[in-house]
């Protein structure tokens, strides 16, 4: 029999709020993080716009010299999961390390440090590439830097699988605690990678919303739509097996109970047009926790603000629930703080919890002119309710799909 599974942390780093307590005050408030870029100067592209963090500074978190030998989705990995270790009450040396593990994901890595390296390549020639460039750039090194600044050394892993990245990466930390591989993983997603390259990429692709306005530039399930903001940021849980987290009487926020996840095996960047691989990935998580579909009443959907993968998750959803799809409230976390690509289902589970935890679900912000072709309930407004469970769904390019299915902890 699988071992039972319980959230005792949380940490997060967002474009509304550098810590957990800001990011829920903000999704209760419907304060978007949306502004022009700064990071770079975007006046010659086709997007200006994007959800960046503000404020941050890494040596708040960890030393200067650590911090520099950082990128910055590696730096966001590093703070996030210092407020959940902290919000756990987890002390390491209490702890056998060997059973304590990490799973951080980053859908992309560090474009920053190819970006930088490649212009030196070109202007000054091979031999002038930093000796750092690769330990910077690529995304196991968001784990990495996090087992190595908590003393973490068991299980350790960065699952790449696009948007997809933090529900895959938590839900394979979730079946490491269940199969008895750890008891406590630190689990999550990250991502800083509002770039020249990313940006011009997400562009080329059409992907990314040319709307200048902040209140109009991410607008999910929203007949006027225009595609995705990209965000930054990390969203870090810590993942205990709940006989452990029992014996040391840390707080619980909530069960995670199911985990699924699928391959739509049809197109690169389109989800299947049926919304059958995203329904079926519902499906196994509800299987898994033993949940009726007609016991759903939340879902925080993937929910980006593209034409077709609001579409297509509409269709997914209700494929999955049939009838009772018009029942289940729906929100996109997206709608305020944008996309944060392989960060984005972390943190859209941390945001669950606090909805989960206070008893309501946020508005989609911005949401308005209802799309007939959508058809269910998207949360123009928050709602009061007592969320006894909370679905939240992932699709990554490539065709994956994944969804983490949670549980109100009862006892």
């Amino acid at each position: 029999m699988s071992r039972r599974v319980v959230i005792t942390g949380l940490g997060a780093v967002t474009p509304i709020g550098n810590s957990v307590p800001e990011f829920f005050q903000a999704l209760r408030e419907q304060k978007t993080g949306f502004g022009e870029i700064t990071h770079f100067d975007a006046s010659g592209y086709k997007c200006h716009i994007a959800a960046e963090v503000k404020g941050f500074d890494a040596k708040h978190y960890m030393d200067a010299k650590a911090a520099r030998r950082m990128e910055l989705f590696c730096q966001y990995a590093v703070a996030a999961s210092k407020e959940a270790i902290e919000d756990a009450g987890l002390v390491m040396e209490n702890e056998d390390p060997y059973r304590v593990g990490t799973a951080i994901g980053s859908g992309v890595g560090s474009l920053q440090a190819i970006e930088r390296e490649y212009g030196r390549l070109l202007e000054k020639g091979p031999g002038r590439v930093g000796p750092m460039f690769v330990p910077l750039m690529i995304s196991n090194m968001a784990a990495g830097n996090v087992s190595i600044q908590f003393g973490l050394k068991g299980k350790s892993l960065n699952v790449v699988t696009a948007c997809a990245t933090g529900t895959n990466t938590i839900g394979e930390a979730f079946r490491s605690i269940q199969h008895g591989e750890a008891e406590v993983m630190v689990a999550g997603g990250t991502e800083g990678c509002i770039s020249p390259t990313g940006i011009a990429g997400f562009t080329s692709l059409t992907a990314l919303s040319p709307v200048d306005d902040p209140k109009k530039c991410s607008l999910p399930f929203d007949k006027n739509r225009s595609g995705f903001v990209m965000g930054e940021g990390a969203g870090i849980v810590i993942l205990e097996e709940l006989e452990h987290a029992k014996r040391r009487g840390a707080r619980i926020y909530a069960e995670l109970a199911g985990y699924g996840c699928t391959s739509d095996a049809f197109h690169i960047t389109s989800p299947a047009e049926d919304g059958s691989g995203a329904a079926k990935a519902m499906e196994y998580a509800m299987q898994d926790a033993g949940v009726s579909p007609e016991e759903i009443t939340y879902i925080n959907a993937h929910g980006t603000a593209t034409h077709l993968n609001d579409l297509f998750e509409t269709r997914a959803i209700c494929l999955a629930f049939g009838d009772h799809a018009k029942n289940i409230k729906i929100n996109s976390t997206k709608s305020m703080i944008g996309h944060l690509l392989g960060a984005a289902g972390a943190v859209e589970l941390v945001a669950c919890v606090g909805q989960m935890e206070e008893g309501y679900v946020h508005a989609t912000a911005g949401y308005e002119t209802p799309d007939p072709e959508l058809g269910l309930d998207y949360c123009r407004e928050a709602v009061k309710m007592e969320v006894p469970y909370a679905l939240s769904n992932s699709l990554g390019f490539g065709g994956h799909n994944a969804s983490l299915l949670l549980k109100k902890y009862t006892g």
